[in-house]
């Protein structure tokens, strides 16, 4: 319904992202993380900062937070709220939308207090080739596709492959980018 919504918003049709994506036979991801007490959290950083792939990464997580997300370069923490589940914007959404939806960049800092957090990523079929929506209002000969087509399953293996650093993967695949590797 959230991509429904999405898909809403940006004047496409209601179904195409489900059906240019294959949702019907999505790959879902379950991580779990916990981050132990650290008696010195100045000097330890919990995930350095990525953005995730697939299209809305859910997060649930205690009430110890210490999710940031980058806004205008600086980090701003994320509260936790009781009870409650996170949305998260990912790199295929941001890909999808020929950047109209951005993936949000984001670490996780330790505390003196032990952090627990459960992500849930919605993705693509593994076999689906996410490339920028064909909408006019998506991408027009005044608004270029910014990004190239690529298999799900290629990027998920170059993210899974490389370091976390910041949006390098996405990066990788934007038009007029550094050719890639």
């Amino acid at each position: 319904m959230l991509l429904s919504g999405i898909s809403e918003n940006l004047g496409l049709e209601e179904e195409l992202m489900r059906r240019s994506l294959d949702l019907d036979s999505c790959f879902e991801v379950f991580i779990a993380n916990y981050y132990p007490a650290c008696p010195q959290p100045e000097l330890v950083m919990g995930l350095p900062p990525h953005s995730n792939f697939g299209l809305l990464p859910f997060l649930i997580q205690n009430e110890v937070g210490e999710l940031q997300i980058q806004r205008n370069g600086k980090w701003i923490n994320i509260n936790p709220i009781s009870n409650s589940i996170l949305v998260n914007t990912g790199d295929h959404l941001e890909v999808f939308t020929n950047g109209k939806y951005k993936s949000v960049l984001h670490r996780a800092v330790v505390n003196k207090v032990a952090r627990i957090s459960i992500g849930i990523a919605n993705c693509p079929d593994m076999n689906a080739t996410v490339r920028p929506a064909a909408s006019p209002l998506i991408q027009s000969e005044s608004f270029p596709p910014l990004y190239l087509p690529k298999k799900y399953s290629e990027y998920v293996e170059m993210q899974q492959t490389n370091p976390l650093n910041g949006k390098s993967c996405l990066d990788k695949i934007k038009i007029n980018s550094p050719p890639l590797k």
